[in-house]
This record gives C-alpha cells, structure tokens and sequence, in this order.
C-alpha cells in the first residue's frame, strides 16, 4: 500500500474538464497523441492534486496525526492562513504526464497569499513546499518523444470554476488483480474545530 496527501477538486470542477476532455481536440493534438506509446486518460474519479507521497513503508495513523497537527497549526497559529479557494487551469507536460494547473480562483484578492496557503498544506503534509507544483494528472504514456506544445496546446486555455479546499485525504493506493484503486483512508477538514 503507497500513501499520499491529496486535494480532491470539487464535483463541479472535475464534470467541466471532463466535458472538455470529451470533446474533439485539436487535429495537432490527435497528431501528437499517436506518437506516444501507451497514452491513456486517468478517469476522472482519481484525479486529485499530490501534496505529499509517503511512500510504501508509510503508518496512516501517524501520516494522519502529522498532518492533523500541521493543519491545527496553521489554522490556530497564523491569522493569515485560510483554506484555499482555487481553480483548475492551464496545462503542462512532465516526463510521461499531461496535467491541468490547480492554480488561486480569479476572484481572489491576494493571489500570492492563497499560493503561500497552498504551498503551507503541502508542507504541512511533509512535503518540500518550494517544490511543490500543483496540478491534477489527467493523461499518462510510456513512452515516445513529444512536443510539450502541442500535447499541451489543447488546455493552455482552459480556466474551471472555481472551488474552496476543504479538507486534505490521506489516500491509500493499492493494486487489486492489475487495477489501482485510491481509498481515503483519513480526511482531515481544513476548519476550525
């Protein structure tokens, strides 16, 4: 069983970019896809934003008593911290990954202070926060050369609707007869208690 911290997007958030996934992309995209080896989609029931990856060997209970603390810490002890309000948006290419950008919500005042919050969870789940880049998978391949702008191009523009975080998983990630399946296994609210 592998471990990690995830932010899950809201309902409303995951059905716009499945509508737009499902869609007809643009002949260029078509073009880029075939030359990569094993491309698929994530279904969209697994997409969620990595704060931290614990690993194998991980204890949920004391990955979730950690996370619990860093979070009662941060909404105890900085009266600048509010859980974020973000949105999902833009796109981008890592070796074998295609991913939308988890990004501030337009409306937000301080786009600076919610990216600082956000980074601040990452760390509170153990993650390096200067790091930290987030995003949701929404594609892998194995293998095959590709033009990060042209995979990429599609969703350069995509801007969903906006949500508030309210809670971070501590999501167990398991094999069971050759498909991986996510449980949460800890949700830790971001509001006071």
């Amino acid at each position: 069983m592998r471990l990690f911290t995830a932010l899950w997007p809201s309902a409303a958030a995951v059905e716009d970019l499945s509508t737009v996934l499902g869609e007809e992309p643009p002949g260029d995209w078509t073009a880029a896809v075939d030359e990569l080896r094993g491309f698929r989609f994530v279904p969209a029931g697994k997409w969620h934003s990595t704060l931290c990856f614990h690993g194998d060997e991980a204890d949920p209970e004391r990955v979730a008593a950690s996370l619990r603390s860093g979070v009662a810490d941060l909404l105890r002890g900085d009266p600048g911290f509010v859980p974020p309000r973000l949105r999902l948006a833009g796109a981008g290419v890592f070796r074998g990954v295609l991913w939308v950008g988890v990004v501030p919500a337009p409306e937000e005042d301080d786009r600076g202070a919610t990216l600082r919050n956000l980074r601040r969870l990452a760390e509170a789940a153990g993650a390096d926060g200067g790091r930290f880049r987030p995003h949701v998978t929404v594609a892998r391949w194995s293998g095959g050369r590709v033009r990060t702008d042209r995979l990429a191009g599609w969703l350069n523009d995509y801007t969903g609707p906006a949500w508030s975080a309210d809670s971070l998983d501590v999501v167990a990630s398991e094999r069971e007869r050759g498909v991986l399946t996510y449980r949460t296994v800890h949700r830790i609210p971001l509001t006071s208690p």
